[in-house]
């Protein structure tokens, strides 16, 4: 989309720098890489980067308009998590790069939730872009990156002592996004503790550190809710649904109230139609839609060619949507003159005490398959897996 910086970047790239940018980056992370590197990051130019953040802008308005009775309605009534609050910490907007009728290129929503994604990672990802590849410097730090820790700090640390924060997953080693919550806990200083682990006694949490009982104040949740339900014999001492002392960051019941329960109800030039299955018109024609479970994450469970048996065979309608097909554009070329599409996923924070989201960092996903998704990526193709974005109004003055 720059093509002066994606005729650079070609012309320098190497498989010993990309072998280079993976080894730096493992560097910083106790834990393997479990996704696929792209070999390349994307360059925006400012008249999309316009039209992206115009319309996440107008998306986030959008949110904060609903009440809090409309989003409620988006929580299955087994997964309502008690100490719900008014404040969400985190908002991922993923936007397709595609091609209009009219041959322009623009954004348009995937999918969004308000629920954290790689914001450690990220930002360490783009010194260790830089160092690889130092002609990249040509674009300023839109956030330095102490400043940014800082940032992450006040947001999930807030005003506790990190030894009372943590970060909680499942089986936290075996999730691909595992890197991620080590380069978090060597910024903030907290530890990552698994959901098995946790010890609650009355309405108090803590966790054990050398023999030492740690009372939890704050949790950092990266628990994702349908993960837990495809986890047979699981045993946990805390439940969510346990009424327990503490913060969350985000409350797990965000999960749910911004996700793609929101998107039939969005209105914009770049959010395609969708319609809650339930809710779809009779003739509608399913070839030109997507259908999608509301709270699965990372892909699994859509179908891209839906037929009529498959929407036959729902019983629970309503929690599925039909989303309008959009024209992925393949665009970035790589090395070899193939071309691969994007999506690049907009990471916004929101401090304790603030009302106003700050956008903090980017994550793009490049690939030649069919769904734009690391997961599904082919195995044997380049230019391909999560990166970064640099961005035109980025460059240095």
């Amino acid at each position: 989309m720059i093509p002066n910086f994606r005729k650079q970047f070609n012309d320098a790239f190497s498989p010993e720098k990309y072998q280079k940018l993976k080894d730096t980056c493992q560097q910083h992370s106790s834990t393997e890489i479990g996704f696929r590197l792209s070999e390349s990051p994307i360059f925006v130019d400012k008249v999309f980067q316009e039209k992206l953040f115009n319309a996440a802008e107008s998306i986030i308005q959008q949110i904060d308009s609903f009440s809090a009775e409309e989003l409620n309605k988006a929580i299955p009534p087994q997964s309502l998590v008690p100490g719900d609050d008014s404040h969400y910490h985190f908002l991922a907007i993923d936007f397709g790069i595609c091609r209009n009728e009219s041959g322009e290129l623009e954004p348009q929503l995937i999918e969004l939730q308000a629920f954290p994604s790689l914001f450690g990672f990220q930002r360490q990802y783009e010194e260790d872009l830089r160092s690889v590849y130092p002609f990249l410097d040509t674009f300023k730090r839109r956030i330095p990156i102490n400043d940014y820790i800082e940032k992450l700090r006040n947001i999930i640390i807030g005003n506790e002592n990190p030894e009372n924060v943590i970060l909680l997953e499942i089986f936290p080693e075996q999730q691909k996004t595992a890197v991620d919550f080590s380069v978090t806990e060597n910024f903030l200083g907290i530890k990552t503790i698994c959901l098995t682990k946790i010890i609650k006694e009355g309405q108090h949490l803590f966790y054990e550190d050398n023999g030492r009982k740690i009372k939890i104040n704050r949790i950092y949740n990266r628990v994702i809710f349908d993960e837990l339900d495809n986890i047979p014999d699981l045993k946990t001492d805390f439940h969510f649904t346990d009424d327990v002392e503490g913060t969350w960051v985000t409350h797990p019941n965000w999960f749910f109230k911004i996700s793609k329960f929101i998107l039939p109800k969005l209105n914009h030039t770049y959010v395609p139609k969708s319609y809650f299955l339930n809710e779809a018109p009779d003739n509608l024609d399913y070839s030109r839609y997507v259908l999608k479970p509301l709270f699965s994450f990372a892909g699994s469970g859509v179908n891209i060619h839906p037929a009529q048996e498959d929407v036959d065979r729902i019983t629970d309608k309503e929690n599925y949507i039909l989303q309008k097909k959009v024209n992925y554009a393949p665009i970035f070329e790589d090395i070899n003159g193939e071309f691969s599409k994007a999506e690049i996923r907009l990471l916004f924070g929101k401090a304790e005490g603030s009302n106003k989201l700050e956008f903090l960092v980017n994550l793009v996903r490049m690939t030649k398959a069919e769904m734009v998704n690391v997961n599904f990526n082919k195995k044997d193709a380049i230019w391909i897996g999560s990166t970064m974005a640099f961005f035109e109004n980025d460059l240095q003055k």
